[in-house]
């Protein structure tokens, strides 16, 4: 029978090392001592009769062959997490807390009716809601950071479940330059204005979404805050459709209109980024979701 060599612990502690970027920071995350931590992955590397680190100054890097191995790791070490999640559901049958990524423009309104009806049933489970946009929620998908996600563009290799179809308009002040224009707007002549943008929650953006041809550009972090700023009369912005009703029917926003284009149309997903190891609070708490949305749900409620 083959016995490793190596153990979990070690490789999580080089990971941490890698991770936040030397010994005494992983020391530090992990509250465990530095000579320890030193130890660890000494021995990690005698055992294996590789050099996985190489210290210059203060920050560890990795060999070439420290990355290959270091990359395998990390599949291994999630796969016990998840065992063990998945043993701990079906120890304690209920999850005490539920995450949910909450892409910005869905409707809180809906997703809190689907929360209040969870309520009565939910035992105690403490709610959290992360507001994210575009890449954000993508990556805390990826990184399993979430029970349940709504977003717009679900990454590879993630069922999606389709909720709802999303208007966004494209609004000025009043008083703004362009809304005295009666024509409707070329990309040209609305690329010579300010745009007021919603910031990516993402980590990693390698490309930008949306329509930013406008040389000027404030980016803001929701759309509350880009209200405030269109209200002075300032920029434009695409803002969903339910979000500017009101300032609508006051007059205190005026939609604008592209050339071969009324509005821009999103649709929305649920993702449950680990269906094999979702709890009973979150199946009950899917579905109540989706029963929202009038969509019936195979997830046995």
């Amino acid at each position: 029978m083959h016995r490793p060599k190596s153990t979990l612990e070690q490789w999580r502690i080089l990971q941490a090392v890698v991770d936040f970027g030397g010994y005494a920071q992983a020391a530090e995350k992990l509250n465990k001592s530095q000579s320890s931590l030193n130890h660890a992955v000494a021995k990690l590397q005698a055992q294996l009769g590789i050099q996985l680190l190489e210290v210059k100054g203060r920050k560890a890097y990795l060999t070439p062959q420290g990355e290959v191995l270091l990359r395998r790791s990390r599949h291994v070490t999630q796969s016990v997490h998840e065992l063990e999640q998945l043993a701990n559901n079906l120890e304690q049958g209920w999850e005490p807390t539920l995450t949910i990524a909450r892409e910005l423009v869905y409707p809180m309104a809906t997703l809190t009716d689907a929360l209040v009806a969870f309520l009565p049933d939910s035992r105690g489970t403490r709610i959290t809601i992360v507001d994210t946009v575009m890449h954000g929620t993508s990556e805390l998908i990826q990184n399993h950071q979430v029970d349940m996600a709504i977003c717009a563009t679900p990454p590879t290799g993630y069922i999606a479940q389709p909720l709802c179809n999303l208007d966004f308009y494209l609004v000025c002040h009043p008083g703004h330059a362009l809304a005295q224009i009666p024509d409707a707007l070329d990309d040209q002549l609305l690329a010579r204005y300010l745009q007021i943008v919603i910031k990516d929650t993402g980590v990693n953006v390698t490309q930008e979404s949306g329509w930013l041809k406008a040389e000027q550009r404030w980016t803001v972090s929701n759309f509350h805050e880009a209200k405030v700023i269109l209200s002075k009369g300032i920029g434009f912005c695409w803002v969903p459709s339910h979000m500017v009703q009101q300032e609508l029917q006051r007059g205190e926003l005026v939609r604008l209109t592209l050339t071969g284009s009324r509005c821009r149309r999103i649709g929305l997903t649920l993702v449950v980024p680990q269906r094999d190891t979702q709890g009973p609070a979150c199946k009950l708490l899917e579905s109540l979701l989706l029963a929202q949305h009038a969509v019936t749900g195979d997830n046995g409620h």
